[in-house]
């Protein structure tokens, strides 16, 4: 497999169209065709739905587009990397919890669009490992629960992000504009894995016993956003996560709002007090302007959904930009 047949199917996903795909990727329509054609043969899936006048992807198409995608977006960053590096940028040292979890890497991708001298450095670590690094210097700022930071860190909300259950198409939460919190009292439930996430476990299991239950907990561990995802596609649990879980999108899946009460998971930039780096307020920035045009410190009901990805398409049109 060849980067650039990952970037022709990318370009062609968009366009739907072999045709405008090619004038883009400045090749002619049937070098085209022959590279794609070359990509399904080696997965051995068909890609994409085709007719005389039609181009649609298939289930498994639309899942290897996910993955292409972050694929090439790993690649334009370990190249940037290098040029920053040997430009000697300035470096930003950035904590992700998982690259399921899509709030900070919105946000880093704003803070690129907007100061492309900066190089950043993603550290994909759980909450409580963030915590560690801020406080020994290894890391310029974090994301998390602002309430379980320590004394020294110093924290800004940026997003309200509203809790729900990611399930299979079929199940009986599905069909449902939102799932009542007392109705996963019948339900098997994953939550993240605690070294990653523990204020958000915490947060589901206290919510479940207010509504006068105490949840019933898949056992087994799961080391990544894609992991967990399976299991639900598997019927074999229900994952408790919030609306910026990336992997929500998944083909087969289905990500539905709680309600009964609504409640939504607070995320925050978290950085050491005492952290001498100048890019931390472009950061801040960043997330101040995102967050306006997004709506991410507004409550959102069941009815209107979760905020959008930062780039996905969407009907809908986004606030304008506020302070947050």
């Amino acid at each position: 497999m060849e980067l650039r047949q990952l970037r022709y199917f990318v370009t062609l996903a968009e366009e739907l169209h072999f045709g405008r795909a090619a004038v883009r990727e400045h090749i002619v329509q049937s070098a085209l065709s022959q590279q794609i054609q070359r990509l399904e043969r080696e997965l051995g899936v068909r890609l994409l739905d085709r007719s005389t006048h039609h181009v649609d992807l298939t289930p498994a198409g639309a899942a290897f587009l996910i993955e292409a995608r972050q694929i090439l977006d790993h690649v334009g960053r370990a190249g940037q990397a290098a040029r920053n590096a040997a430009a000697s940028a300035p470096t930003l040292r950035a904590g992700i919890i998982d690259a399921g979890y899509d709030t900070m890497p919105q946000i880093l991708r704003e803070l690129q669009r907007t100061h492309p001298d900066i190089a950043i450095h993603q550290v994909e670590a759980g909450t409580p490992e963030q915590y560690r690094q801020l406080a020994d210097g290894r890391l310029d700022i974090a994301i998390g629960h602002a309430s379980q930071a320590p004394a020294e860190v110093t924290s800004k909300l940026i997003r309200l992000d509203p809790l729900g259950v990611l399930v299979p198409d079929g199940h009986r939460f599905a069909e449902s504009d939102g799932v009542p919190v007392a109705a996963l009292a019948d339900e098997l439930l994953l939550l993240g894995e605690e070294s990653q996430t523990p204020e958000l476990n915490q947060l589901v299991i206290t919510l479940c016993r207010s509504a006068g239950f105490a949840p019933t907990l898949y056992e087994g561990t799961v080391q990544s956003s894609r992991a967990a995802a399976d299991l639900v596609l598997q019927h074999r649990c229900v994952h408790c996560v919030p609306s910026s879980f990336r992997t929500s999108n998944r083909p087969g899946t289905t990500w539905r709002c709680l309600i009964e009460p609504a409640t939504h998971y607070p995320w925050s930039l978290l950085w050491h007090q005492d952290n001498p780096s100048p890019h931390i307020a472009a950061v801040i920035d960043s997330a101040r302007h995102l967050a306006g045009r997004l709506g991410w410190l507004e409550p959102i009901s069941p009815s209107t959904g979760p905020a959008p990805v930062e780039g996905a398409p969407s009907a809908a049109s986004s606030p304008t930009d506020g302070p947050v």
